[in-house]
């Protein structure tokens, strides 16, 4: 069986080496292999930087928005698969319900969020222009925007959908895009 493949830098990675074997926890079979060897995590992160930062930074928060309610609906639309998936982990059906569902609902919640509460801008702004001079020669005023960088998030084997979208989305609605471990 070949090994999982990673989307990674803006391209899919296929490994060169086998990987560790991922069992079905009812049957044993096995059902994929998995391995990072070989993928360049430094570049990863710099990609990160100069590719998906500035293209997360020119859209708006509503845009961001939009996106994420796509992404949760599109996993919505293929949440039996994931049910299916997830009970080759041992994980009983309420359990997949929980995870997928909660990890679906943290994306809809954010991207509902995102239109109800922030502007349709890049940068949100906080409070009123108050003077900080005698004279109102010197005015300020509060606005919060994307950081540069990456998010990196670790995740826990638990919740392997909830857990890494619960993360993702606050990143991305903020305009940060995210490298995350998935959990094996």
């Amino acid at each position: 069986m070949a090994p999982l493949r990673s989307y990674v830098a803006g391209n899919w990675y296929e490994p060169t080496e086998s990987g560790s074997p991922l069992h079905d926890a009812v049957t044993g079979e096995e059902v994929a292999r998995i391995t990072s060897a070989g993928i360049d995590m430094a570049g990863a992160l710099d990609y990160g930087r100069r590719v998906g930062g500035p293209a997360l930074r020119e859209l708006t928060f509503h845009q961001r928005a939009a996106l994420l309610k796509a992404l949760g609906s599109h996993l919505r639309e293929h949440r039996e698969e994931l049910y299916a998936l997830s009970a080759k982990t041992g994980a009983t059906a309420f359990d997949s319900k929980f995870d997928i569902d909660g990890g679906i609902g943290v994306l809809l919640s954010y991207a509902s969020k995102g239109r109800r509460e922030l502007p349709n801008d890049t940068v949100y702004v906080d409070g009123d222009v108050e003077p900080l001079s005698k004279g109102g020669t010197f005015l300020g005023q509060h606005i919060s925007t994307s950081l540069r960088g990456v998010s990196v998030q670790v995740n826990a084997f638990n919740f392997p959908v909830w857990g890494p979208l619960e993360k993702f989305a606050p990143a991305f609605l903020a305009g940060v895009p995210s490298l995350s471990n998935l959990p094996a």
